[in-house]
């Protein structure tokens, strides 16, 4: 991302974390759990190029890039966000969903780094296969959203403090677990969620397909991880899994208030505390932040974490309903709505050569 783009010097970001992991090496080659395995083919089979599913010729309204509901801009309904003439207004969609894309891109670096660790440190082998499609997939997906934010956008923004904090925690534990259930479990569900409410919610076909196709991907990783941590997580100490549980609070605490946006209103020369307060209290956005949660909420049910402290949070956080949702049906449609979008694509790639050729 050059700084053409970008709201700070690209300069003032690089950010270096200390990593005192074990590198494994497994001379087990016998085939391993079945379900990693099937996951793995799966991750071999749906590869796709960026440059060829996705249609970067179609153009993007800088002044409303997501074509979606004023509902969902996070100043709307403030005081802030009456007083402002459409020009404003613009600026403001352009800058929020700059951030929110420009987020997304920071988690899936993120992920491409805890993918590789994977690769590194986890003693199995089967999982270190599924792991090293998802390497290629995470490439792909910042690939994606950073030539959104260039080309489409031509805005970017820095890493938020929350999100910063919580990969650091990820990428610097020298536990192989820890990468699962940080990236696995609380970066990819939340953000499985977060393309979710885009997908289903804009106008504008670009942001739609992107979403969508990088969703189907993020749902195999999910599961991957859930694969691998259901079945280690009942052999651990109370101690261990206590342990475990007081990250997952803290981690579900800092991507609920990753949302806040704080970086933008500053940027804009916005009030930040009452532009904070409205999306703190706004009804639209506290429902947006709570839907946030519906993977990780049956997620850490499924693997076994779900204790008092995590049980807690949950309920003051407002999404404790959600860890009955059927994950496995969620997914399910999540695969099925993307094909759905690339079938319309491949159904108007073909009626337009047609259409070619018969004029």
């Amino acid at each position: 991302m050059t700084t053409r783009v970008y709201t700070l010097p690209v300069e003032q970001t690089r950010w270096h974390v200390p990593n005192g992991a074990q590198t494994t090496f497994s001379w087990d080659y016998d085939e391993g759990r079945d379900k990693l395995l099937n996951l793995y083919e799966k991750g071999k089979a749906r590869q796709w190029n960026t440059n060829e599913r996705i249609d970067w010729s179609a153009a993007v309204d800088r002044d409303d890039p997501l074509q979606a509901p004023e509902v969902y801009v996070p100043l709307y309904g403030s005081d802030i966000w009456e007083k402002m003439g459409e020009s404003d207004r613009a600026t403001v969609r352009l800058h929020t969903t700059s951030w929110q894309f420009s987020q997304f891109l920071h988690g899936e670096q993120g992920a491409l780094i805890c993918a590789a660790k994977i690769v590194e440190t986890v003693p199995d082998l089967d999982s270190k296969f599924y792991a090293a499609t998802q390497v290629m997939d995470e490439a792909r997906h910042v690939e994606t959203y950073s030539r959104y934010l260039h080309e489409k956008l031509e805005l970017a923004y820095p890493i938020n403090t929350h999100l910063k904090a919580l990969l650091n925690d990820v990428v610097s534990d020298s536990r192989w677990d820890f990468t699962y259930l940080g990236m696995q479990v609380i970066i990819e569900g939340l953000a499985l969620a977060a393309f979710g409410l885009i997908r289903d919610v804009v106008g504008e076909p670009l942001a739609r397909a992107v979403n969508a196709y990088v969703m189907e991907d993020e749902s195999r990783h999910v599961a991957f991880g859930r694969l691998a941590l259901r079945s280690l997580y009942p052999e651990l100490t109370d101690r261990e899994r206590s342990e475990r549980e007081e990250f997952c609070v803290e981690a579900c605490y800092l991507m609920r208030d990753r949302f806040l946006a704080e970086e933008v209103w500053a940027n804009l020369g916005l009030p930040v505390e009452e532009c904070l307060k409205h999306v703190r209290e706004s009804e639209a956005m506290t429902q947006f932040r709570s839907l946030l949660f519906t993977r990780i909420a049956p997620t850490l049910k499924d693997i076994g974490l779900m204790g008092a402290p995590v049980q807690r949070a949950f309920a003051d956080i407002g999404v404790l309903s959600y860890v009955d949702i059927d994950l496995d049906a969620v997914m399910a449609d999540d695969a099925a709505l993307a094909a759905e979008i690339d079938a319309a694509r491949v159904r108007q790639v073909d009626e337009t050569i047609a259409a070619a050729a018969a004029g």
